[in-house]
Parts: structure tokens; sequence; C-alpha cells
């Protein structure tokens, strides 16, 4: 038990120093990232990733680094989901690119927590009541269905309950205050709308992980991979998001190779009882499915009236 809990303890101590670094070293200040650095850093993140994929292999063998990597995978291709919403929200809300990478950062550090509790709470599940993993197949078979189907993404930030509740108590500065969540004026607190911003990003991320949990949970239930995958795939999102803003709208086939990586998954739940699906077939599905995609995108073009717009053109005072 010792041993476990300093397992815990040493890699998030582990995670938090390098998003201190990340934050407080190599982007202090309130700037725009550009593409070549935004590059840079999303090859380091993979890094040490892999690195860490290669630890694993040496301290507990090859199944359980390809249940890693596979994890990682899934994850990492579920999360160029959060990417578009990114995009779309930054576009609604007007925010200044200077001040992207600051909400980001806090975004995806209550992402991390969020989906601890997520992870906690699925393990939970399917270790007392086996037959959950039937019901998160089920879904995943359905989220699938309904990406496929999807034309369009949307946001509708003015319909956000945790948004509509928190301005009931909490007043909204009418303009953003340079990168400040919170300003003091006449002796009240007021946020402003960068934080607000934060909170749209942070509730839609419990949306995502309601599919992408389940999705790992068809790999592993080993609470220590399943995590520690996560927050490899949610770490390198800042970075991808700076480094694909500009041409998500290429990759248009995304989206069906998504829906068919979810449905794989929920089917390899649906049949855990009666046919173990390989890690190693799965790993390779997920890498094809990902590789197929992108290169029919990059193969075969949208045309430009085909291709959607962010959602959103002005800001929400």
């Amino acid at each position: 038990m010792s041993h476990q809990i300093l397992l815990w303890v040493g890699f998030n101590i582990l995670v938090l120093t390098l998003l201190a670094v990340d934050l407080g070293v190599f982007h202090r200040g309130a700037r725009t990232i550009k593409i070549k650095e935004a590059l840079w850093w999303s090859v380091i993140w993979i890094a040490v990733a892999l690195l860490f994929n290669v630890v694993i292999y040496f301290w507990r063998g090859t199944d359980t680094a390809l249940q890693f990597l596979t994890g990682y995978l899934i994850e990492r291709s579920l999360s160029v989901d959060n990417l578009f919403v990114f995009l779309m929200v930054f576009s609604y809300f007007r925010v200044a690119s200077q001040y992207q990478y600051k909400v980001l950062f806090w975004g995806i550090l209550g992402a991390l927590i969020m989906r601890t509790f997520f992870i906690a709470t699925g393990i939970a599940l399917i270790h007392l009541f086996y037959w959950v993993i039937y019901v998160f197949g089920a879904f995943l078979i359905i989220i699938a269905i309904r990406m496929a189907f999807e034309k369009e993404k949307e946001i509708h930030p003015e319909k956000n309950p945790v948004l509509i509740l928190f301005r009931k108590f909490m007043p909204v500065t009418e303009n953003y205050v340079e990168g400040k969540f919170f300003i003091r004026k006449n002796r009240k607190s007021l946020a402003t709308p960068l934080f607000v911003v934060l909170l749209v990003i942070e509730t839609t991320d419990v949306i995502f992980a309601l599919d992408s949990i389940p999705a790992i949970l068809a790999i592993t239930t080993d609470p220590f991979i399943v995590y520690t995958s996560n927050v490899f795939a949610i770490l390198g999102l800042r970075a991808l998001y700076f480094a694909l803003a500009g041409v998500m709208e290429l990759f248009h086939y995304l989206n069906i190779g998504l829906s068919v990586i979810l449905a794989f998954v929920g089917v390899k739940m649906l049949l855990s009882k009666f046919y173990e699906i390989p890690v190693t077939v799965a790993l390779g599905v997920v890498a094809l499915t990902l590789i197929v995609s992108i290169l029919a995108s990059l193969m075969f073009p949208q045309t430009d009236k085909a291709r959607s717009k962010p959602a959103g053109t002005s800001a929400d005072k």
C-alpha cells in the first residue's frame, strides 16, 4: 500500500513540476504562441509520453506497456474534438490570442482533477457491477453513431446551466481586463469574461470525459495506467491546439475515424465476457483508423463552400 501511495504521489509531483516549468518558465507572461513553437512543444509532450511508456515496459512488461500506448492513442485522438471546441469557444468570446494559453493551462489543470474523479468512479462501478461495462459499451456505440452523422459542431454558452448559475451569484465585467480572471472594484469581487471562457471550457470537458473514460476502460481497468495515459494525452493539448488551430478544418474525415474507434471500443466492451480482443489488435485498429482518416482528409479535401466555420461571432458580455 505504501509503495502504491508513493507511486501516485511521485507521478503527480512530476506532472505538477512539468506544468510549473511549462507556465512559469517557458510561457511566462501573456503572448501569442507561434505555430513553430507549438509544434516543438507538441513533439516534446509526445516524447515525454513515449519515454514514460518505455519506463512502463521495463517496469511492468509488454502487456501493460501496450495497454498504456493504446489508451494514450485513444485519449489523444478523442481529445482532438476538444480542440475544435476550444477554437469555437475562443472565437465566440473573441479571446485575444495572447490570453488563450493561460485559459487552456488552467482549463487542462481542472480537467485533470475532474477526470481523476471520473476514472475512480468508472473503475469502481466495473469492479462492483460488471454489467456496467455493457452499459459503457452501448453508450460508446451510440456516441459513435451520433459523431459519424454530426454535420457541424455548435456551442451554446448562453444555455450552459453552470454558466447561468454562476452569473446569478457573481457579477461579470463588461470587458476583458488584461489576462485576469477576477478583479476588485468598489470593494467587490468581479469575474471577467476570461473566467467565463474558462468555465465554459471546464464544463465542456466534463461532456468529453463521458466518452473518453469509458473508451479507455475497454482497454484496461488498471487505475494507474488509465490515469497516466489520460494525463499525458491531456498535457499536450495546449501545444497541439496552437499547432493545429489554423488547419484543423483540413481533417474533415477525422470525425469519421473517431466514430469508428469509439464503435470498435464499444463492441470490445460488449464482447468482453465472451471474447477478449487482444490489446495488440486494439492498438492496430486505433492506429490504422487514425492514419486512414488523416490521409483521406488530405487526399480528398473539402471545397471552400463545404468547410464549416467556427460557431459564434460575438463576445458574450
